[in-house]
């Protein structure tokens, strides 16, 4: 019999309210089911990979979610997976196991704003929906989703958008793929995927080997975080740049010089929306992209710092992961624009 398989790693959706006030990560995958507010539809069965806050979540435990979801999917009886998780790093552990998922059954990541012990919580309608998702023939070869507040979203691009309503996530550049209401499941859109990476490969269980850390520009910085997180053993560096991609010119020398080194560095903005882009010079993106500086598109830093990661815990060398950093980023951009040729009201007219 077809069925749905849920996997729990804790998050405010799991999580209760102690002695003390404070609100830890406690209930199992099987209570998260009891509280469900209509019946599923479908057998569902449970599995408990780790109960934890995600804002503690390292690599290595991102891995285990993925090696957990993909041995679920060699069963061939499961029709679809549901990771209930944290909201705080939720948007790094989905799109870290979209870029490992090669299989056409969907993987549905959910959560909650309000804990379980909150008489008006978002949790058993969140997972209900995403249960529905799963099971859903047209969410098929969409890979990984994330469904939240009766919206449905690819892995890349989507974000936290907000730290407490419960419509908590957004994807500004692309929005959402569909919606879900009282079990119906809408699609109205396809995301743009690479190629899955070899999870088999994928080895950060030595933290330094997969270093990677985000560096913040902002008006008047200098280079000291970035000389630090490099001299800490970053292998790669993300800049939350300002803008459309800028900082300044102490920066941009810098960056020529962890380039240089063997360090790779990925571009990307603090702006909500929009791409990055090389356009201005006395140390703005056109300087840094000079300097050696991959720009990421709309990939933000969050994701690009998971992107990175991955690569690295496939490939090691920086050579190569700077290369396949080129080509992931460059093929989203190429199948973006063939997809918007595809569909532009002058090509339809001509045929």
């Amino acid at each position: 019999m077809r069925r749905i398989v849920v996997l729990s790693t804790g998050g405010t959706i799991a999580t209760r309210q102690d002695a003390h006030g404070t609100r830890l990560a406690a209930d199992p995958a099987d209570a998260l089911l009891d509280r469900l507010p209509r019946p599923p539809g479908v057998p569902v069965e449970t599995r408990d990979v780790f109960c934890l806050g995600s804002y503690l979540l390292t690599p290595a435990d991102m891995r285990e979610v993925a090696v957990a979801a993909h041995e679920t999917l060699a069963d061939e009886s499961v029709r679809g997976v549901v990771v209930t998780h944290g909201t705080d790093s939720l948007e790094e552990t989905a799109y870290l196991l979209d870029l490992f998922h090669a299989d056409p059954r969907p993987v549905v990541f959910t959560g909650a704003m309000r804990p379980a012990d909150a008489p008006d919580g978002d949790g058993p309608r969140n997972l209900a929906d995403a249960i529905a998702v799963a099971n859903a023939a047209r969410a098929r070869d969409l890979g990984v989703l994330i469904s939240f507040d009766g919206r449905i979203y690819p892995a890349r691009g989507t974000r936290k958008a907000h730290t407490v309503a419960p419509a908590a996530f957004a994807a500004p550049d692309g929005g959402p793929l569909g919606r879900v209401a009282d079990g119906e499941v809408e699609i109205t859109a396809a995301p743009l995927r690479p190629k899955p990476l070899d999870l088999a490969a994928f080895r950060p269980n030595e933290p330094e080997s997969v270093r990677t850390d985000i560096v913040a520009v902002y008006p008047g910085c200098d280079i000291r975080a970035l000389r630090a997180v490099a001299d800490a053993g970053a292998r790669a560096v993300v800049l939350e740049a300002t803008g459309a991609g800028n900082a300044n010119p102490q920066v941009a020398a810098e960056v020529a010089r962890l380039v240089g080194s063997g360090v790779v560095v990925a571009l990307s903005t603090r702006v909500h929306a929009g791409p990055v882009a090389a356009v201005y010079g006395n140390g703005g993106g056109a300087d840094l992209v000079r300097a050696g500086a991959v720009p990421t598109g709309t990939l933000r830093p969050s994701q690009a710092r998971v992107l990175l990661t991955a690569l690295l815990g496939c490939y090691g060398d920086p050579a190569r992961v700077r290369t396949a950093l080129e080509t992931a980023l460059r093929t989203a951009v190429e199948t973006a624009q063939e997809t918007a040729q595809e569909t532009s009201p002058e090509r339809n007219q001509h045929g």
